[in-house]
């Protein structure tokens, strides 16, 4: 079997997967909602010919082709964002159009592409019997964008699915991304004393304390740590609420929320510990510091609650599996993979930033479109993973040379 026998099969199934494409966009499903679009997504499962097809307990697809004792996985979450501003699109989020080259709506690029080039990686595996020895797991994975991770978590601890590589399909402009920084949600909350509006000398606002702690942690973010690969760490307050008797009294508690993206070498411990101290350098050591945890009902009734930590990771320039994908890329697409990051984060934090499971992505589709309005995915893109996850299963198998 050659590599320009995938490319070919790829480009004949070009206009099943944008039809695919197409009936997974046209399906909405918001996280803690996908009902509906797993079913969407298992018919289309049986129509290939999966050996296997069904849901876990937060109610994930996961697709089966062969039964040996390596396991690859692929990923895409099926989840979306809401549509925002729908003044701002040009066109129904959910009526896809295919308009320049591209499938446009919300999903096309986060991630229904990836899920749509999985399919028909499937198909192409099955047509020109690659993997036969691999057990490979496709898998639409939920609540991604509520708690990214979460899903994983589930299926490696609970489905004890353990594959020796997981490949995730999130938009990476067709470049083979190997990690990205981790993100934890913190919040600092402070109490005061209140009391009448008409004389605040009598009280303590716990607002003002609060905005000292905020232009502090301002401040904090200029020396955070960086890395060659990651980039720099970064924290910012995304919200403030506060509490008081009423809108003539002073606040009586005040709390803010961080956003924490963790680079190479900083942890959960060392996070905390340096909000505590822009705390202190605030004049507010009685600030309470606490980890936030995720514990949301997935569409199938079930509470699977995680920590809001997600670890940072990366796979190693070493790693054979890199390899093993940039030999891949460069038979199929005819030059050298771009290896790079994301930006945002990923299922990759439970994967790899967890469980210590090798990890990698590429997907069709830009990351700067991702959650925007007129959302779109180049066709060719959608073709092209297609054919990078068939082949980069017949180089693992070694059944491609």
């Amino acid at each position: 079997m050659t590599y320009q026998a995938v490319r070919d099969r790829a480009r004949t199934c070009e206009q099943d997967t944008v039809r695919m494409l197409c009936d997974l966009v046209r399906t909405p499903s918001f996280s803690s909602k996908e009902k509906d679009i797993i079913q969407v997504i298992k018919k289309m499962m049986q129509n290939i010919g999966f050996d296997d097809v069904r849901t876990d307990g937060l109610g994930s697809i996961i697709g089966r082709i062969g039964n040996g004792p390596r396991v690859i996985a692929f990923d895409a979450h099926i989840d979306t964002v809401y549509a925002g501003d729908v003044s701002q699109w040009h066109f129904d989020p959910f009526t896809p159009k295919v308009e320049d080259g591209k499938v446009w709506g919300r999903g096309s690029v986060d991630q229904k592409g990836g899920m749509a080039s999985m399919l028909t990686a499937a198909r192409l595996m099955k047509d020109l019997g690659l993997g036969k020895d691999l057990t490979v797991l496709f898998t639409g994975t939920v609540m991604e964008e509520d708690c990214d991770g979460l899903c994983w978590l589930y299926l490696i601890r609970e489905e004890k699915i353990q594959p020796e590589l997981v490949v995730i399909t999130e938009p990476t402009n067709m470049n083979i991304y190997r990690g990205h920084r981790g993100r934890m949600e913190m919040h600092v909350t402070v109490k005061g004393v209140s009391c009448h509006g008409s004389a605040p000398e009598r009280g303590v606002n716990a607002i003002y304390k609060a905005s000292r702690v905020a232009l502090e942690i301002e401040r904090l973010n200029e020396r955070l740590r960086s890395d060659s690969f990651l980039g720099k760490g970064t924290v910012t307050v995304t919200e403030v609420i506060s509490s008081s008797p009423s809108l003539c009294a002073v606040a009586d508690g005040a709390r803010l929320h961080l956003d924490r993206r963790l680079t190479t070498g900083e942890t959960k411990e060392s996070a905390v510990a340096e909000v505590q101290d822009t705390a202190v350098r605030a004049g507010v050591p009685d600030a309470v510091v606490s980890l936030l945890t995720y514990n949301e009902k997935a569409y199938t009734g079930k509470m699977y609650p995680m920590e809001k930590y997600y670890p940072t990771w990366t796979m190693p320039e070493t790693s054979p599996h890199l390899k093993a994908a940039r030999n891949a890329y460069k038979a199929l697409m005819g030059r050298d993979a771009a290896v790079d990051k994301w930006t945002f984060s990923t299922n990759g934090v439970a994967i790899a930033g967890i469980h210590g499971i090798p990890c990698m992505g590429l997907g069709p589709g830009n990351e700067v479109y991702a959650h925007a309005p007129n959302e779109a995915t180049p066709i060719k893109d959608l073709t092209g993973a297609a054919a990078f996850y068939a082949g980069l299963v017949g180089t693992l198998s070694g059944e491609l040379q």
